[in-house]
């Protein structure tokens, strides 16, 4: 497929966004012959290695691997951020962290997040402006109940899961929401734990997808499993019993992790608990796989598989056991390569060729200008990403000149991907501001800081951190914003 779409650079300020973005409008584009349906599988806090198609060792993942060997695995995608409301923010409105309203985890007391501004568009919008049945199903964290932004409000006609993402760690949860209309769960009060989150919601996410493909209408399933996030907790059936025994002689997994006070609950086989919740998310990808071949619909629909950042250390995870990371260095928070790059498998059977692997570099906000184009929006969308159809059906691709992140945790961090330079910028909201530069053609891992070797190139990213972002009176690195 050859991407029809046209693009007009802006100057001022476009629905609350920076000059940098781009006006795409997909007025001329031209559909498929047959639309597909979408299904994008969001997994929370799972490492760039954490799954078997990219080298993991330790853990079980054959529907995944099914899934990767039946499409494309790509090796250069990036998260929005290196957590999770802000990289969630720029997948669901095709902006980066420079552009997006919600920057950072920004918590509403009693319960959820900062929202998006009223009529934020969303690929919730640019599926149901297109006719497609839309639902999302599991954690949200873009805006507390009642608010502008929850999920009814910016495009999606169904939704069942967590409002918020700080309750969404808590695996047997006192509370879910049926679109606006909140579920309790009394049997799972303390000491009462009888209803597994996940397993709900996963249930309600196939009723979707088997209702929409029975009536034969075109649809659009976001799920954001909350797996494997803290807390390291799940049933006690075979497969975390599998694991028990696996890992019974691993030194790390030789005593229970412990709360003490903290949010996430004590998990007596903190290893054990994390693979088989990797495990289990897994069994979700082949139980949806399965439906969509019975239902008959397996080669009309694209399924998109990533994690939303890199792993976490948090209630007893052991990402150096996993070797969670691969070959990159860093974790969740982390602007190196471990915190940003995460796994991403897409198949569309017919369309993107089996068992392909690809090197392209993209970032969560190519989604929106992607999946405009694959099902043939007439919608004029505002984005700073690129459409990756081409490089997923064998096209010619456009090229970012680069990619930009910020962080508004631990002082404030900035990062540009430019070619094969990457560059991080550190402590930016105080008087302690560092900046590092690596070749990652040459040193993947973020070992060996050429900043000072390379000052023309360090000028050139250190301008583009400057001038990539529009200021954000509530994400500003903890500066005042210039009026």
């Amino acid at each position: 497929m050859k991407s029809h779409t046209s693009m007009l650079r802006l100057s001022g300020y476009l629905a609350g966004t920076a000059a940098a973005a781009t006006l795409v409008s997909c007025g001329t584009a031209k559909a498929p012959e047959s639309r597909p349906n979408v299904i994008y599988i969001m997994a929370d806090d799972l490492g760039y290695a954490d799954i078997t198609p990219y080298g993991q060792q330790l853990i079980e993942t054959p529907n995944i691997e099914r899934l990767a060997a039946q499409g494309m695995l790509l090796t250069q995608c990036y998260a929005g951020c290196t957590v999770s409301a802000p990289s969630r923010a720029s997948l669901m409105t095709g902006l980066h962290t420079g552009h997006t309203y919600v920057r950072g985890n920004y918590e509403i007391d009693p319960e959820g997040q900062c929202p998006m501004p009223a009529g934020t568009y969303t690929l919730g919008t640019l599926f149901s402006n297109a006719g497609y049945a839309t639902g999302a199903f599991g954690k949200w964290g873009l805006g507390y109940p009642g608010s502008e932004s929850v999920p009814s409000k910016v495009g999606f006609d169904r939704f069942y899961g967590y409002n918020c993402q700080r309750m969404a760690h808590t695996y047997y949860p006192d509370h879910l929401w049926d679109d606006d209309r909140r579920v309790d769960f009394p049997e799972n009060v303390d000491p009462g734990r009888q209803t597994y989150s996940q397993d709900i919601i996963h249930a309600k996410a196939l009723d979707f997808i088997h209702e929409n493909a029975e009536a034969g209408r075109h649809f659009f399933a976001y799920l954001a499993y909350t797996l494997p996030h803290a807390e390291l907790c799940l049933p006690h059936d075979e497969v975390y019993q599998h694991y028990v025994e696996k890992f019974k002689d691993a030194p790390a997994d030789a005593k229970p992790w412990v709360s003490h006070g903290s949010s996430y609950g004590t998990s007596e086989h903190p290893m054990a608990s994390f693979a088989a919740m990797v495990s289990r998310l897994d069994r979700y990808v082949g139980e949806v796989m399965a439906l969509l071949e019975k239902e008959g619909i397996a080669d009309n629909t694209l399924i998109v598989f990533p994690s939303d950042n890199g792993p976490h250390r948090e209630g007893g995870a052991n990402p150096d056991f996993f070797h969670s990371y691969g070959p990159l260095r860093g974790c969740k928070r982390d602007m190196y390569e471990g915190g940003i790059r995460v796994p991403f498998i897409v198949s569309y059977p017919g369309h993107i060729a089996e068992g392909t692997k690809s090197d392209q570099i993209m970032a969560f906000w190519d989604i929106m200008p992607t999946f405009a184009e694959l099902i043939g929006s007439s919608d004029t969308i505002t984005t700073d990403g690129i459409s990756m159809l081409p490089s997923w059906t064998g096209g010619r691709q456009e090229q970012h000149p680069y990619l930009y992140w910020e962080f508004h945790e631990l002082g404030g961090r900035q990062a540009v991907r430019m070619g094969d330079w990457k560059g991080i910028r550190l402590n930016v909201g105080n008087d302690r501001t560092s900046f590092e530069l690596y070749n990652l053609a040459d040193d993947i891992h973020e070992e060996r800081n050429v900043a000072a070797e390379n000052p023309d190139i360090t000028a050139r990213i250190n301008e583009i951190m400057d001038t990539a972002r529009t200021p954000s009176e509530l994400f500003n690195f903890g500066r005042a914003v210039q009026k």
